[in-house]
């Protein structure tokens, strides 16, 4: 596992991370993506577990994403550009969702569709509820990524619910649950969204991934 980022790497990625980011688009099918153009990172999870959010906290945005307290929500596949440097993707939730069967299944096979056909995808952030740790319904989003030979990195939300000790035992836990998974890239970030931590660390580990000159 490589070293945590130094204080000029993380400061170089706040500075990346101020500058404007903006919501480019929706898309309800593969034919409705944009260009591969821009390196990209996705965010993905079950419903409810504060993708909206963390996305706001990363961009520093409050309204930027949409958060809802309405689990499965997000039945598209939504695109947000920064700088026109690179772009936020934001994934539709599984495990729940409000919706008829048919229209779930529509709008979580678009998302796994996108993680098998973009080839400018340079991470996905898989998200996990740090209160309750991976589900076995998580072992199927790695099982997606594994299989399309995506990387992805996990990270644990809603952290600031937790003891300092309690996150680091579910952080440890964690990392020796995906040891062997070969897409899993070997290091787990706890964030809140409402504290702000982690998010220093998850902005440079996206410029990182997406080997942004900073």
């Amino acid at each position: 596992m490589s070293e945590p980022f130094t204080p000029d790497e993380l400061e170089a990625a706040r500075k990346l991370f101020a500058r404007e980011t903006k919501f480019m688009m929706g898309a309800v099918n593969m034919a409705g993506l944009p260009d591969s153009d821009l390196p990209e990172v996705a965010f993905a999870g079950r419903s409810n577990v504060g993708k909206s959010s963390l996305i706001n906290a990363v961009t520093g945005r409050t309204h930027l994403a949409r958060a809802s307290n309405e689990p499965g929500r997000t039945r598209e596949v939504n695109f947000f550009v920064l700088d026109e440097r690179l772009r936020l993707v934001d994934l539709p939730g599984y495990g729940f969702a409000r919706a008829a069967k048919g229209e779930v299944k529509k709008f979580q096979n678009l998302g796994r569709d996108y993680l098998r056909g973009r080839p400018n995808l340079k991470r996905a952030y898989l998200l996990i509820d740090a209160r309750h740790g991976l589900k076995p319904v998580d072992g199927e989003a790695m099982d997606a990524f594994d299989t399309a030979a995506v990387s992805y990195q996990i990270v644990l939300t809603k952290a600031d619910k937790l003891k300092a000790a309690e996150v680091a035992a579910v952080t440890e836990k964690t990392l020796k649950q995906i040891a062997k998974r070969p897409a899993a890239f070997p290091r787990v970030l706890a964030t809140s969204s409402e504290k702000g931590t982690g998010i220093p660390d998850l902005r440079a580990e996206i410029a990182a991934a997406c080997e942004i000159a900073l």
